[in-house]
């Protein structure tokens, strides 16, 4: 075996998402492991260089995990021949300018999405990237869920016949940090600094519609700020000024319709954070996070609507749960051995900066249909 290093600046590590899921879940996990096996006699070795605003927070994750190189100079790193790969989880504000001066550098880049605050920013990434000839990424995480690669099997598979809709209901409560800390950045709470659920969300919605059944043609939503008054991490009160809750209606290439809310202000009565029911002609599923229940037409009760009398049915005992049938690791780090392998090993890989520019793409007609009030076709884009 040969082993070769791969440097990779990752900036925005002291983020929660940015430490706990692609720094520590991701690449020292394949660390862990001994490396990534290309299964061509080369392993690869990543080597994080850890790079941020706040030197000494940096400098105290490298010392947690062993790591040697820290740096608060994007550009002096980003100048350095060593470094590979450039990988981004800052706030979205910052992203865009900093992924601009990593592509222009010549290094591959790999980054968490929304890939810029708007879709001209967003697609002028991706045909840079394409001029500049490096092989570009975009996190598409909620794809790699156990509960979404059944649900892509069952899809696959035909299960469901000719699929008629897609409903899904995402969200929990996010206190609003007066009484108890809130479990998000206040950041995300302020339009001025990239926040917004629609921002936040509808690129996840876009990549998963898109993925497994279809692409968004059209969108009609409703964004609204139901919480108007937060208090941020140092504990002052401060205006709300982006959306906490949005709900959309998508149409899909084929016919089918998609109606997903997502909400920052709803408590969870449901069996996961997240979940899509899938309705089709052959058979029924909902998926979450990491469960997939099933119900086939050949097996489905016959309900009837009787105010009058108790519900004697016990609806969710008629569902029948879909196995594993494999073993699924963490999907950040699933996507990231694939990324790898498509630098190092030219393997194929299609969820680039032309599919993080659609979800960019979305977000904004969504918002748009919010103001407009109106349903607004989605068109198609290219390099």
């Amino acid at each position: 075996m040969t082993r070769k290093t791969v440097r990779i600046a990752m900036n925005g590590v002291t983020g929660r998402m940015g430490y706990r899921q692609h720094l520590v879940r991701s690449i020292l996990a394949l660390r862990d492991q001994g490396g990534l096996d290309l299964g061509d006699g080369t392993v690869l070795w990543p080597e994080p260089i850890l790079l941020g605003r706040r030197e000494h927070a940096l400098r105290e994750i490298a010392e947690r995990h062993g790591l040697g190189q820290v740096s608060t100079d994007l550009d002096a790193v980003l100048a350095d021949p060593s470094v590979d790969i450039y990988f981004d989880s800052q706030v979205t504000s910052a992203r865009e300018e900093a992924l601009t001066k990593a592509i222009a550098a010549g290094k591959h880049v790999y980054t968490e999405k929304p890939t810029a605050t708007g879709f001209d920013g967003a697609l002028a990434l991706a045909r840079l990237a394409h001029h500049k000839g490096v092989k570009h990424g975009v996190v598409q995480d909620k794809i790699f869920l156990p509960g979404l690669l059944k649900l892509k099997r069952l899809v696959d598979g035909g299960f469901f016949g000719r699929i008629l809709s897609v409903r899904g209901e995402f969200g929990y409560w996010v206190f609003e940090g007066d009484w108890q800390p809130a479990q998000r950045p206040s950041w995300n709470y302020r339009a001025e600094d990239g926040g917004g659920i629609v921002v936040d969300m509808f690129p996840h919605w876009e990549y998963v519609l898109h993925e497994l059944f279809g692409r968004v043609t059209s969108v009609q939503a409703l964004a609204a700020t139901h919480i108007p008054q937060r208090w941020d991490e140092d504990g002052k009160p401060y205006d709300a000024t982006a959306d906490d809750a949005a709900y959309g209606i998508f149409e899909l290439e084929g016919g089918a319709v998609a109606q997903i809310n997502s909400s920052w202000a709803v408590r969870v009565h449901r069996d996961e954070l997240v979940e899509f029911q899938v309705d089709g002609t052959e058979g029924s599923a909902v998926a979450g996070l990491r469960g997939c229940r099933v119900q086939h037409r050949s097996a489905t009760p016959k309900p009837v609507w009787n105010p009058d009398v108790p519900a004697t049915e016990v609806f969710r005992d008629q569902w029948q749960e879909v196995p594993d049938n494999a073993a699924f690791d963490n999907g950040f780090k699933a996507q990231w051995e694939l990324f790898l392998k498509h630098v190092y090993a030219d393997a194929p890989y299609r969820w680039d900066l032309l599919a993080g520019a659609r979800g960019v793409q979305l977000a904004e007609l969504g918002l748009k249909s919010s103001a407009e009030g109106r349903r607004i076709d989605v068109p198609e884009i290219s390099l």
